[in-house]
Order: structure tokens, then sequence, then C-alpha cells
């Protein structure tokens, strides 16, 4: 309390206390004013610190500070002004965190192999998928650069096998728009359970582009299953050259 509310206090007190005095009706207003204007600006204070946030681009922060600031003054011009930014920093926060949640689906490798370094980025679908009729288990997209065996794509699948020994086609999905053929085969080797998806560059530019990627996929005994990955949050950069 400053030193003006403090005397404004200490009249009332004092006329409360002797017979037939009464409020001040000037003293009364004027330490209205005063704390109205304390409170105007401790919430200038916080609208500056929301201002702060918001140049820096920490969403975060920034939608804390207008957060505090229109609950604890929430009819101060300030918490007005903030208010009408607040839901243009609410979506710039959620889009932020929905970035980094997507960034994260990712993997990336670098590995010396013979004849040089051998890149990979790998993504899990977002749903496990029955491949083998015991039950959903995960399925990998994974590009590779190699030294020797040059550029690929392939699904790679823990149970079951893909139906593709003698070449597939293979529909792929974008934000669920019209699907695009391409050609798939499954190697004939026991190393992996994985499927080529043959025309590698045209795969890799269409994750570039896209939130969601599905594939579908012929599965032996159970027909043709799908498999949707997030793949929005892509780092082009880790393949070089793609």
């Amino acid at each position: 309390m400053n030193d003006v509310a403090r005397r404004t206090l200490a009249l009332a007190l004092a006329c409360a206390m002797v017979a037939g005095c009464g409020e001040d009706p000037e003293v009364v207003k004027a330490a209205a004013a005063e704390q109205a204007a304390a409170q105007e600006a401790r919430a200038q204070e916080g609208a500056a610190a929301f201002d702060d946030a918001v140049s820096k681009e920490n969403w975060a922060l920034a939608k804390a500070q207008a957060d505090v600031l229109i609950a604890q003054y929430p009819d101060s011009a300030a918490a007005n002004r903030v208010r009408g930014e607040f839901d243009a920093v609410k979506q710039k926060l959620d889009a932020s965190r929905e970035a980094r949640r997507t960034a994260a689906l990712w993997s990336y490798g670098t590995e010396n192999v013979k004849g040089g370094l051998q890149r990979s980025s790998a993504i899990y679908a977002k749903d496990n998928v029955d491949v083998d009729g015991r039950g959903p288990t995960q399925v990998r997209l994974i590009f590779r650069d190699h030294p020797s065996w040059g550029r690929s794509s392939y699904l790679v699948l823990q149970g079951g096998d893909f139906d593709c020994y003698r070449g597939c086609r293979l529909p792929v999905t974008l934000d669920g728009e019209a699907a695009k053929s391409l050609p798939g085969s499954r190697p004939d080797t026991d190393e992996a359970i994985a499927m080529f998806i043959e025309d590698e560059r045209a795969l890799w530019k269409m994750a570039q582009g896209a939130k969601t990627l599905e594939i579908e996929f012929p599965v032996k005994g159970l027909g043709k299953r799908s498999a949707v990955f997030e793949v929005a949050g892509l780092d082009p950069s880790r393949m070089p050259g793609w």
C-alpha cells in the first residue's frame, strides 16, 4: 500500500471514530482513481511482457503472460488489447507444438559402411496394422541412401509377409486426396520382411508436401492392408540430393 492509500485509510478510520464525520467524496474518488491507475500500470507491465514474448516468437510464454494478465486485470485497457491477440497466439502455439510432435516421429541415421556413408530417414505408421492375423503390429517406412546400392524406399513389417514377390501396384494417398499408384516389389530374401516402393524419388517428394501419407499394400493370406504415416515433420536436409 502506498502513502496516499495509507493516508486515505487512516482518514476513513479516524472519521469512523468521530460522531458525525462522514467520508469525503473527493478523497474516496481520489483513492479509487489511484488504485485504478496502479492496476493499469501493473497490467501494462504484463502486456509488455506479453509483447516481448511475441516478438521472440515464444508462443508458450506469450500465452502464459496473456492468461495471467486477463485473469488478474480483466477490465484493464492492456487486457482488452491483449485479448484481441490471444486467439492468434494460441493458434501459433498449437502449430508449434504440432510441428515438434510430427518432427519427433521421424528418426534419422548415418552409418559408415563399405564404400562410404549410408543415410536413412524412417517413420512408423500412426496406427499398428494386423498383417498376420495375430493382432496389430508396427509398420515402418524407410528411405535409404547407400553408397553402393543407391537410393531406395521400402516398408518393413514385424510379422506376416507382403504378397508382392512378382511385383505389385501400391496406391499412395496424400491427405485423403485421390490415390496415386507406385510400383512395389518384395525381394526374395529372408533377411527382413521388406517391400520396396520402386519410385523412391516420387515417394520422397510426396512425403515432403503432405501431412499424412497412406500406403496400401497386399499381405499374404489377408488381402490388402493400409498404413498411414504422419509425414509433416520430415526434414528433407537429412537426405542431401534427393
